[in-house]
């Protein structure tokens, strides 16, 4: 989970933790960390501070999609086939 305001999203980060999901947030001198897993210290107030930080994170995103395989796999019959059998032995 990526949070520009820590504290507007303070339920978010909640569930986030409850549930094992990391969260990066952006975290500033007025905020509370707790609950953040990789602090980014920056202003949370400034448009042009939030740009930065959200095409960061969509380029960060963007190359590491650009590293892995795609995830869908088309599975023909035959296949599906001795994947049981071979489940079933």
């Amino acid at each position: 989970l990526f949070v520009i305001d820590v504290d507007h999203e303070r339920i978010a980060i909640n569930e986030a933790n409850k549930l094992g999901i990391p969260v990066i947030g952006v975290v500033d001198t007025n905020s509370d960390p707790d609950g953040v897993d990789y602090v980014i210290p920056g202003n949370d107030d400034s448009i042009r501070a939030i740009q930065i930080y959200v095409k960061s994170i969509a380029d960060a995103c963007a190359r590491a999609k650009e590293g892995r395989p795609d995830e869908f796999v088309e599975v023909t019959e035959e296949a599906a086939a001795q994947e049981s059998d071979s489940a079933a032995e």
